[in-house]
């Protein structure tokens, strides 16, 4: 994919550059609900409270993209596509 597009932007309401990236995920917090749950439940003598996935891995990952208007530098993200192998280039 390239590292620029022209795209519409909806803040200036024109077609304008946009910058593409890569959303890539940040590390989780230990302090939300869901991690202090889970930590919990796997400390201590109880034993690990879910079963182990045992199944095949998927052969493509979904791809999450931020487009960023040059000129505003505001950022909107598209619905995300799964690809076996995504890379911006110069185009």
């Amino acid at each position: 994919m390239p590292k620029t597009m022209m795209m519409y932007c909806r803040f200036c309401n024109k077609h304008t550059p946009h910058e593409v990236e890569r959303v890539r995920k940040k590390k989780a917090s230990e302090f939300k609900a869901g991690q202090r749950r889970f930590r919990r439940a796997t400390s201590g003598f109880g034993g690990f409270p879910r079963p182990k996935f045992e199944g095949r891995e998927k052969p493509t990952k979904r791809v999450s993209i931020r487009f960023r208007c040059e000129t505003c530098k505001r950022a909107s993200t598209h619905p995300t596509y799964r690809a076996k192998k995504f890379e911006l280039v110069e185009a």
